[in-house]
């Protein structure tokens, strides 16, 4: 009750080794799934107890109100731990297919679940297509100094850049330095920019209207400013 089940769940993934899977833990998984109803069934009962008793449910804040409250919170940080515990482990099962290859060896299969296999089937299915039409080999790539996600990071970025070179003006030093730059996931998901181009007012950016004057600076989210950064209307300011 109260999340434990969702805190052992992730404690359990972490207590793995990095980038190593463990067999799926279907007994501790399912518990939080049962946690989780039973925080529902509660909530419920509440909400009905405070109902009959001719209470106002949401403005009301009696013990009741509370209780729900907290069965609410509970509730929600088991599906978190659930969803991180499902996520996780998907991302290890993708980085099998560069580490180990597109066919997994009986001993990391049974650890599985037939989920987590048809997800790497589907997976190693869509990387083969690419490299099909691609012509390129990212097996040989990852026996190298360059992990192959990264070099997919670098092909898609530069697919952008193509499509900008058809439709519109670069500032193609910008581009390029975008480009090597998306090859790193970013720290921070904020950045902070200065206007050295003419851009149009009342722009709307994060469901927000913004007036970018010339060179004032801005604090946006990464995904907003980089098209701008990209097209040479702004720089980012590093220090």
């Amino acid at each position: 009750m109260y999340g434990r089940k969702g805190y052992q769940l992730v404690k359990d993934f972490a207590s793995g080794e990095k980038g190593q899977l463990k067999p799926f833990n279907s007994k501790l998984f399912d518990e939080t799934i049962e946690e989780c109803n039973q925080n529902q069934r509660l909530i419920q009962f509440l909400m009905r107890k405070m109902e009959q008793e001719g209470l106002d449910v949401q403005n009301n804040r009696n013990a009741d109100y509370y209780g729900a409250l907290v069965h609410h919170l509970s509730l929600i940080r088991n599906k978190r731990c659930l969803m991180a515990y499902v996520h996780n482990r998907a991302d290890i099962v993708r980085d099998l297919g560069w580490r180990v290859g597109l066919e997994l060896p009986p001993e990391i299969q049974e650890k599985l679940t037939t989920l987590e296999k048809e997800y790497f089937k589907n997976h190693s299915a869509a990387i083969k297509s690419y490299m099909g039409k691609a012509g390129i080999d990212l097996n040989v790539v990852s026996k190298h100094s360059f992990h192959p996600q990264r070099i997919l990071n670098f092909l898609f970025t530069w697919w952008a850049v193509l499509y900008y070179y058809n439709t519109r003006v670069i500032n193609y030093s910008v581009v390029f330095a975008v480009g090597l730059k998306d090859m790193v996931p970013p720290k921070d998901p904020y950045i902070k920019v200065r206007v050295v181009g003419d851009i149009d007012d009342g722009i709307v950016m994060s469901d927000k209207t913004t007036n970018f004057a010339r060179h004032s600076m801005h604090f946006l989210k990464r995904t907003d400013a980089e098209p701008y950064i990209a097209r040479g209307q702004m720089e980012e300011l590093t220090g």
